[in-house]
């Protein structure tokens, strides 16, 4: 950490409780949208049930330019903590679907900081803040979900990607992807995420020091999610819970796996060159 990168962690603490709330009428349009960059053959409607995974297209930050930081993210202190670490994932998260969120119907969304952690890992001091999100129809819960948010120094120079987990090789299911930047900037557009490893090559490549744009984690859950929809179209997804191990990049082909235990899913993304990128575990509704 940069000598000017001083943690107050006590500080950062004080933010814990802190709550939002946050009103979207869920608009078939994006979901359209998404529909059509997955190449997914259906025409989602209002009175649809949104597919999971697919709520993170809602509920978005919209900052003023002004209130916008270098890499693209929008400036902490507000509603997250001021970490004055510069890198920023969303490393992992969970959600529990109580009912299907509707399409074109007013909904709305309470957002509380649950924790801020400090920790030193491999690549140095790391920040940990756990966001619980909580949306509701008609006053009725429908979805609560959790995210893990980890912040760390910027790197100084290229670092070679984490050691890699070989994947498994008996699948049920596998779907290969091929990832290309007008995918990541129509789901960094849909998204309203800013992030510039996404879209700007020269930012990805020169200043944060990754070998290409990088897949966002959301859009690898989505896929993983995608994978289940397309070989088990009826299920009633219950639980999703995912965590990413290693990124992914537009440059290289990856698949998105899975394996059937009854109503227990596991799923992952393999990397072209045999890696876990991300895990994710799924409970289906006994129907």
């Amino acid at each position: 950490m940069s000598e000017n990168n001083v943690i107050d962690i006590d500080f950062l603490k004080t933010w814990i409780g802190k709550e939002r709330i946050r009103q979207d009428d869920l608009s078939p349009f994006k979901a359209q949208a998404l529909a059509t960059a997955l190449d997914r053959q259906s025409s989602l409607q209002a009175g649809d049930n949104l597919p999971p995974a697919w709520q993170w297209l809602y509920f978005v930050d919209t900052p003023l330019a002004s209130e916008t930081g270098v890499d693209g993210h929008p400036k902490t202190g507000g509603f997250l903590p001021p970490v004055p670490l510069p890198r920023r994932m969303w490393a992992a998260g969970k959600f529990e679907i109580h009912r299907p969120l509707i399409l074109g119907k007013p909904a709305e969304q309470t957002s509380t900081i649950k924790s801020v952690d400090l920790k030193s890992g491999k690549s140095g001091t790391l920040i940990f803040v756990t966001v619980e999100h909580n949306t509701r129809q008609d006053g009725e819960l429908c979805l609560s979900e959790e995210q893990n948010i980890v912040y760390r120094d910027m790197p100084t120079g290229p670092a070679p990607l984490p050691a890699g987990e070989a994947a498994p090789l008996d699948t049920d299911w596998r779907m290969d992807i091929t990832p290309d930047p007008v995918l990541l900037f129509r789901y960094s557009a849909l998204t309203y995420n800013g992030h510039r490893i996404h879209y700007d090559r020269d930012y990805a490549v020169n200043t944060e020091f990754y070998p290409a744009l990088v897949v966002h984690g959301p859009l690898l859950a989505t896929l993983l999610a995608e994978l289940v929809a397309k070989n088990i179209p009826d299920a009633q997804m219950e639980t999703f819970a995912f965590r990413a191990q290693r990124p992914s990049f537009d440059t290289d082909k990856f698949t998105v796996c899975g394996k059937r235990d009854g109503d227990a899913l596991s799923l992952w993304t393999c990397s072209h060159d045999g890696f876990v990128g991300m895990t994710a575990s799924v409970k289906l509704r006994a129907v």
